[in-house]
């Protein structure tokens, strides 16, 4: 398969872990490991990293053992900055303000933060796992309307227009041009206008390459 990815889940449910195995397996991906806490994640993915086998993407659960507060997250990120090149997407029941921030906070690539009812859509959350593997973003559109929306970014947004701030929402699911215009029931043109003046009012010039649709949302999230 062409989009076939290595994954590595970190989920403390058995239940839930093996589903997830399961879901990706039938799908055609390789799930290489699971575990069920983040010193195991930690320890898998520095085992797999000495055998030159990383995994494409991390799938992590935000609360793991001991405490069930921030252990998977924390690991997450720290999984960010020792290896760059393997994508991190979180698991949350909620929608957690400070870990979503924390986590996006670093490198604009392969990174995704989605509630755990995503899961039950199958075809949309596997889209994500491969999405963040190879790269891209995927931000639960509930993450993406707690965050966008606090108070203190309000002076940022005040320069969009209603539709330039729905597109940026629809951005920071991950959903490329065509499919903004199919959600939005707009001409593609009219799309590509409406994301070419956001990065012109949040001053993302060319130089900033492909990932300006990524450093669009970054830049309300950390201004």
């Amino acid at each position: 398969m062409e989009n076939r990815v290595r994954v590595v889940i970190a989920e403390d449910s058995v239940l839930l872990r093996e589903g997830l195995t399961r879901l990706l397996t039938d799908l055609g991906h390789d799930v290489v490991a699971g575990v069920g806490d983040a010193e195991a994640l930690l320890k898998t993915v520095a085992d797999l990293g000495a055998e030159q086998a990383l995994p494409d993407v991390v799938v992590a659960d935000v609360r793991m053992p001991p405490t069930h507060t921030d252990e998977g997250v924390r690991a997450a990120v720290r999984l960010r900055k020792e290896y760059p090149g393997i994508g991190v997407l979180v698991l949350s029941q909620y929608v957690e303000e400070q870990y979503a921030t924390e986590l996006l906070a670093g490198s604009s690539r392969g990174v995704g933060y989605l509630l755990k009812d995503r899961v039950a859509e199958v075809r949309e959350f596997v889209d994500a796992v491969v999405r963040v593997a190879r790269g891209g973003t995927a931000l639960d559109p509930e993450v993406v309307a707690q965050l966008l929306g606090r108070s203190r970014k309000q002076d940022v947004l005040t320069g969009l227009t209603p539709r330039e701030r729905e597109v940026l929402g629809l951005m920071a699911e991950g959903r490329t041009n065509s499919a903004i215009a199919r959600q939005l029931v707009v001409s593609d043109g009219a799309v590509e206008k409406h994301v070419s003046n956001i990065f012109q009012k949040l001053g993302l010039s060319p130089s900033d390459g492909d990932h300006r649709r990524v450093l669009a949302v970054l830049t309300y999230l950390n201004s």
